[in-house]
């Protein structure tokens, strides 16, 4: 097995509903913290949607261990930012046999 390099520095950020004054609520991403990565993309395709085509492409991101229920622990549905770089997390599972480390498996989508 290649040593992982956590050499990106990158935001995790988790869904937060806020109201938006007419009774119902928007959307918004509330910072859990920074942790390192490295980021190691897969195969891209691309998606024609009614108003946009979009390129996804998957990555594994792979981060220091954290237990379950630990806020700095990734989680489906978070996201990951780097920079302007945003990599919906998708599934997270223990890279390793002592769980040192997680693969976050991830998508970015890119319109074009």
């Amino acid at each position: 097995m290649n040593p992982v390099r956590l050499t990106r520095k990158l935001v995790l950020e988790a869904p937060q509903n806020i109201a938006d004054g007419a009774g119902g609520f928007a959307q918004a991403w509330a910072v859990l913290g920074t942790i390192w990565g490295e980021v190691s993309p897969g195969p891209g395709r691309e998606m024609a949607g009614v108003e946009v085509v979009l390129a996804q492409v998957p990555y594994k991101i792979t981060v220091r261990g954290a237990p379950v229920g630990n806020l700095r622990r990734p989680k489906p549905e978070q996201r990951l930012r780097d920079g302007t770089r945003v990599f919906t997390i998708l599934a997270v599972a223990e890279h390793d046999q002592d769980a040192q480390y997680l693969t976050c498996f991830a998508r970015e989508e890119v319109p074009t």
